[in-house]
This record gives C-alpha cells, structure tokens and sequence, in this order.
C-alpha cells in the first residue's frame, strides 16, 4: 500500500533537527580542526572515492540510454576527479566541509548534468532478478529456524551480507565484475562477533520481549541486499503483527533501490503467497 501521508520530520530525532542530527556516523572533523585543511579522515573518504572514479566512467561509458556515452563518461571522470581534488585542498569549496553525503551528492550532480540518471541500472536488473530466484528458499531457511532469537540473528546476520552488494566500493566493485557476489557465501564469510558496533543481543533481548506497533526501515541497496537481506526481515515483523513502512529515494545513487524498482520487487514478492497478508505493509 502506497502512502498519501505528508512527509514530516522523524519524530524519533531530537530536535531541533537542524543542529542534533548529523546523517554520516563517522566524525570526519572536530571543532578545533581547521576549517581550511582536510582532516586525515576527510583525505581517506576523497581518496576512497577517487579510486572508485574509473568503476563509475566504466559504467557511464555503457549505458545505453545516453548518446555519446564514452565521451561523456570521460568528461564525468575529469570533472568529478577535479571537484574531489579541490576539496582536498580547500575542504570549504563546493559546499563543504565534506562528508559521503556531500561527496555522493557531488558525484550524482555532475552525472545528471551529462545525462546520465542510473547508470548501474542494467546490473541492478540482473541483480534484482539473480536474488528473486533465491528469496522463497531464504524465507524457508528462516522459517525452519524455531528458536525466535536464532531466527533473529539469522534475519540480522542476512541484512549485514545483503548489504555488502554495495557497488560504491572499488574494490566490491571490482570484485562483483570478475566473480559476483554469492549471497551464502556472504553469510558464511561474515565477520565473527563481536563486531566493530554489535547491539545484537540487546536486540534480540528485546525482540524476545515485545513487539513493535510500527517499523520504518530505510532500504538501501538493490540485488540480494533488499531482497534477501530486508525483504525477509520486513516479512517477519509482519508477523508479528507490527506494520512495516519501506522508505526509498525517488532517484539512485550508485546502485540503490528506487521507490519505482521498490513497489515493483514487493508486488512479485507478494506472488509467493509466503504472507498471509500485506495490509500493514506501506511504501514511501
């Protein structure tokens, strides 16, 4: 079910948002830190992103949809590589200081203004397809486990491997373009516990305990990331009667899900008949 609600700040951020809420986790600077020299952290996120510049002109160079797309995926390389080289050195310019957001961002901008909306979008078709052919079988999985805290943790355990279809990352990107990306092998090979942020047991203490009215979960990737990762996971809040809310942006960055792609996934998803029912089930 689409939602026709307004949008509205989430009431879970303190506020004023303006001044409390900060989307990026990472600090990347502090306040005593000069505002017109790159921190050591900023320098390691520009770096990470100029190293995926060549991954991006490749896939820009491809697309089909936009006529002289080689020419202009060399203009996309030489223009993004320069922006991320002046922020190195002056980390105010375009909008700074910088963060992922404000360096995704940039990246987007200078793309759409060549032409080009959604340049991973053929492999986020294949992808898209590839996990639905394994999603009945990983619900079953699931399914089968008994104990609800082992189940959680195996719900929690196939988010983290789904999330690693992040083609932002040279080096996943490289990967995925000579191997792909085997969703059990990602289970399998995830990292022991305990990991760098790992509340999983006091989430599983209180999946035990209660049950939630209302959900929202942000998606993020495409491929086995939503489908095998949060699809999964949104069924079984579903069944325990809380209503789910999936959130996804009108327009991509690298290969995220789109609202469009999002609707069109959970209506096949739906043909499995693995719910009982999706009334409590809303798209925004």
């Amino acid at each position: 079910m689409e939602s026709s609600s307004p949008a509205v700040p989430l009431p879970l951020l303190l506020t004023p948002i303006e001044t409390n809420y900060r989307a990026c986790t990472i600090p990347y600077r502090f306040e005593n830190d000069n505002p017109r020299k790159a921190t050591p952290v900023e320098i390691q996120w520009i770096d990470l992103f100029l190293n995926s510049v060549p991954s991006f002109k490749q896939r820009a160079a491809s697309d089909p949809t936009v006529p002289d797309a080689p020419v202009k995926a060399e203009k996309f390389a030489q223009r993004y590589t320069a922006i991320l080289e002046e922020i190195k050195k002056n980390p105010e310019s375009h909008g700074g200081p910088p963060d992922c957001i404000l360096l995704c961002r940039l990246r987007e901008v200078v793309l759409r203004e060549l032409g080009f909306v959604d340049i991973f979008k053929r492999v986020k078709d294949d992808e898209n397809a590839k996990a639905m052919t394994l999603f009945e079988g990983v619900v079953k999985l699931n399914d089968a486990i008994e104990d609800d805290t082992k189940r959680a943790e195996n719900l929690v355990r196939g988010i983290l491997a789904g999330n690693i279809f992040d083609l932002g990352s040279a080096k996943l990107a490289e990967m995925f373009a000579k191997d792909g990306m085997s969703f059990l092998a990602s289970c399998q090979n995830l990292l022991p516990r305990p990991w760098v942020i790992d509340d999983l047991d006091a989430f599983k203490s209180k999946w035990t305990q209660k049950t939630w009215k209302k959900a929202v979960i942000f998606v993020d990737n495409s491929g086995a990331d939503v489908i095998l990762g949060i699809l999964p996971f949104a069924r079984e809040l579903l069944r325990r009667g809380t209503q789910v809310i999936l959130a996804a942006n009108d327009l991509p960055s690298i290969n995220d899900i789109t609202y469009p792609e999002l609707t069109e996934i959970v209506s096949k998803v739906i043909k499995f008949k693995l719910l009982q029912s999706t009334t409590w089930l809303t798209f925004f």
